[in-house]
């Protein structure tokens, strides 16, 4: 063989084994994947499966407490790579203007079948409150106060500008903002006190899901009502980290599955711990997540996620 024939022969290997590289594993900076966890117990599930699940292969990730706005100014601003809990369409407002200059993308709906909106409990239902505009009729009995989350939520938003608009009968009512854990501590007393309260509730939650609750209807195109949640990640990564990015996409979740994880964080378990509990007794779910993907080194993933769960 030449020198110009060898030359060439080494050109393609090399070639060869660049591509081939490129497709088993993910460049040293895509190795810390930052996730965003915006204090939803179903959120925290979501991405304790997935931080858990990309420790096994190899990456570390980086989960960070920030408000739904800092979350997406942080995607926008490559300071983020992840976020599991773009809930739609509640959450247009937030997103539209990042997705329409590209830098914030939708690469899956990781789960169907969510409600999001205004509750009051069964029984309030059946004494007379069953829409929105139902709320001020009785507006004595719920002592003027909706109860949301944290400051910044895109549910408090939406009441918010609810209470502000004439025609939703809601003059003087109070948003109250709490966390999560408060709003439900607060639920639960007026309902045990057979009391009148107005919150706002969503599903999957297994709490909640206990609730004999009801949630009101006429909210028009606020947002609230049948909801899907998506996976949102910075403009690039998927092409930057398609080995991370592949299996970022392949997450789908499901309402039992994440009633499951969340009950157990809710009652003390930190959110790794529920989906290290839960991936244990449910391997087979893992296969799909990780179909199509290697571990960060190249390796195999199956076996990587199985020694790393051990089992």
């Amino acid at each position: 063989m030449s020198r110009m024939s060898s030359f060439v022969a080494g050109l393609g290997l090399a070639a060869f084994l660049s591509t081939t590289g490129a497709f088993a594993g993910d460049a040293e900076s895509c190795k810390t994947v930052r996730l965003s966890d915006v204090g939803w117990t179903d959120i925290q599930a979501t991405t304790g499966v997935a931080s858990v699940l990309l420790t096994a292969l190899g990456y570390e990730p980086q989960v960070i407490q920030l408000s739904v706005p800092v979350t997406y100014a942080s995607l926008k601003n490559k300071d983020l790579d992840v976020f599991l809990g773009n809930w739609m369409p509640s959450m247009t407002n937030d997103i539209k203007d990042y997705t329409a200059e590209g830098s914030v993308e939708t690469v899956s709906e990781n789960l169907s079948g969510a409600g999001y909106g205004i509750v009051v409990p069964t029984y309030v239902a059946d004494a007379g409150v069953k829409t929105l505009t139902d709320l001020g009729k009785f507006k004595d009995k719920f002592d003027g106060k909706i109860y949301g989350i944290e400051a910044g939520n895109d549910g408090n938003r939406i009441i918010l500008d609810m209470i502000k608009d004439p025609k939703t009968n809601l003059e003087g009512f109070e948003l109250v903002e709490s966390s999560e854990a408060g709003m439900l501590t607060q639920a639960e007393q007026s309902m045990k006190n057979n009391e009148w309260i107005a919150f706002l509730g969503w599903t999957p939650h297994p709490v909640m899901g206990a609730m004999k609750i009801t949630y009101l209807e006429g909210m028009g195109d606020s947002g609230f009502g049948a909801a899907t949640v998506h996976t949102n990640v910075r403009k690039g990564y998927m092409s930057e980290c398609p080995n991370a990015g592949k299996f970022i996409a392949n997450l789908k979740f499901n309402l039992d599955m994440e009633g499951e994880m969340m009950d157990a964080i809710l009652k003390g378990a930190d959110a790794n711990t529920a989906a290290t509990d839960w991936l244990k007794k449910h391997p087979d779910a893992i296969t799909p997540w990780i179909a199509g993907v290697t571990t960060f080194d190249g390796g195999d993933a199956a076996a990587a996620v199985k020694t790393a769960l051990g089992s």
